[in-house]
This record gives structure tokens, C-alpha cells and sequence, in this order.
């Protein structure tokens, strides 16, 4: 049964965005629970669960109690499982995406010599400043990345509810790189919800006006505001393709924390018992 209750210890203990309850209500609307010592989101017949526990995200035994918990909910129809491992529950055939998130300690390993490089040129032409207004710049280097890719609607469905996360969560914070002129270079968007794990969420960049090394110096000024709050790791997100996980292997992160996605419709439990009785011969 879906408890609504000790949200505030969930995202402190966040190690993953998906346990930002303010985040994840932005972006999808769906409705917040503890199952088991798991965060789930409830829309309609359909559920997503965490299946990270609190507070060992690694915790496969808790994962697969929260998942026992979460079949038993009446009128379910859909079960979305996202977690270190694929769920013992789910049915043969189930497809699940498989990706890593990568954790960069804090303080960080020292830069090598190119990426003190690249912070060097980009502090001298780029000036970056926390925030939390999203203006019009802002949402046009959003608009410019969604128009030049190809990307799946749920991606682009949460790109356009930023602003409303911004909005939402008080340990969000916006980090804007602006050239000399005062043009918005580069965007970057940093969660400090948890008490021991920032975790960088979204980073946008202006092809024309972005020097080399301007996310790199949005990363740095993140990390710098990671460490003065007392964080002692960030989470740079999923791997997602071999540029973003050079980009993270550079400053010293490390793919640490699998993450399975995975998604199986609810057989109705009088269903399941006449299909039984049907191939058993005992269907009257």
C-alpha cells in the first residue's frame, strides 16, 4: 500500500534523481509513495518504483521485497522497475535497458593537465553565476538543443518541465555561463536536495557562443558549491553514449551505480486463475 508519508528523509538520502520527489513530480505529475523502504509514483493504474532502498541503494533484497509489495496493489495495471539489478519478479522476456550512473567523491581527483587547460581558457572568456531565475536566454538554448535531435518524448517531456522543477524544488540551482558581452554561453542545472550526494541534472550548451571547456567550467562551479554545502559525491547521470562518459571518466567519476529500467503489464489475478483452470482442464 502506498504510504505518503517521510518524503523529506527520501530526498535526503537521494543518490539518484528519480528519488528527488519535488523533481519527478514536476516533470510527470504522478502521485508519491513509500513501498517498502523504496520511493514509487502512482499515476492511474500505472507505477514506477525506485527500486534504490533507503538507505543502501545497492540493497537487491529490499529491491525485491518493495517489488513483492508492489504486485499486491489493487487495481495495478503496469509495473516500471528501475533499480541495480533486474527484479527476480519480472516475467521471462521482459526487456529492461541497462546504463550506470557514474559518482565522481569529493573533493574530486586533481584535473590532469589538459582539463586545467580547458578550465584555464574558459574562465578567462566565460563568466558563470548560480541562480535560480530561468528566463527567456535559458529556455532558447533548450529550445536550439530539442530542435537539432532526435529524441524519444519522454526525454523532451522533461526537458520542457524545467522550468517547473526549478520552480518546485528548493535544492535546485541554475548555473549560467555568460561570455564577456553578457550572452548566455552554456547552462547548467545542479540538485542539492540530499544531504550526501548532489547530483548534476541537465547541462545545455550554445554551439556558436559555448568556448571548449565551458561545461567543464559549469561542472567546476557545481562541484564548488557541492563542497561548501559538505556533499561527499556527485552523481553525473547515466553513461548514455561513449562522449558523455569520456566527458565524465575525465574528471575522475566512475560507473558505479547500475541502473536497470524495465517495464511488465499486470496479469488481472481472476484472469491468471481461469487461464490456469483453462489449461489445467478444469475451466467449466
Amino acid at each position: 500500500m502506498l504510504r505518503p508519508d517521510s518524503f523529506a528523509r527520501v530526498s535526503a538520502a537521494a543518490v539518484v534523481p528519480e528519488q528527488i520527489i519535488a523533481y519527478v513530480r514536476a516533470v510527470s505529475g504522478s502521485r508519491p509513495g513509500l513501498i517498502g523502504s523504496c520511493i514509487a509514483y502512482h499515476a492511474g493504474t500505472e507505477l514506477v518504483l525506485v527500486g534504490y532502498p533507503l538507505p543502501d541503494p545497492t540493497d537487491e533484497t529490499a529491491m525485491a521485497a518493495a517489488v513483492d509489495e508492489a504486485l499486491t496493489i489493487k487495481g495495478l495495471s503496469r509495473l516500471t522497475v528501475i533499480g541495480p539489478v533486474k527484479p527476480p519478479q519480472a516475467p521471462a522476456g521482459t526487456r529492461f535497458t541497462r546504463d550506470c550512473y557514474a559518482l565522481l567523491p569529493l573533493p574530486p581527483p586533481s584535473p590532469g593537465q589538459k582539463l586545467r587547460n580547458l578550465l584555464r581558457r574558459a574562465a578567462r572568456e566565460l563568466t558563470v553565476q548560480p541562480g535560480r531565475l530561468w528566463g527567456v536566454e535559458h529556455q532558447a538554448l533548450v529550445d536550439q538543443y530539442l530542435a537539432n535531435r532526435s529524441l524519444d518524448p519522454g526525454t523532451i517531456h522533461i526537458f520542457r518541465h524545467i522550468p517547473g522543477y526549478l520552480a518546485a524544488s528548493a535544492g535546485s540551482l541554475l548555473f549560467s555561463a555568460r561570455t564577456t558581452d553578457g550572452r548566455l554561453a552554456a547552462l547548467a542545472v545542479g540538485e542539492f536536495a540530499s544531504l550526501e550526494t548532489a547530483l548534476f541534472m541537465f547541462c545545455f550548451r550554445d554551439p556558436l557562443a559555448a568556448l571548449p571547456g565551458s561545461t567543464d567550467l559549469l561542472l567546476a562551479a557545481l562541484i564548488d558549491e557541492a563542497l561548501r554545502r559538505g556533499h561527499a559525491r556527485l552523481n553525473l547521470g547515466l553513461g548514455i553514449n561513449e562522449g558523455v562518459r569520456f566527458f565524465k571518466r575525465k574528471w575522475g567519476a566512475r560507473a558505479e551505480l547500475p541502473c536497470f529500467q524495465g517495464a511488465w503489464d499486470i496479469e488481472p489475478l481472476g484472469l491468471a486463475r481461469r487461464l490456469r483452470g483453462l489449461f489445467s482442464g478444469k475451466h467449466q
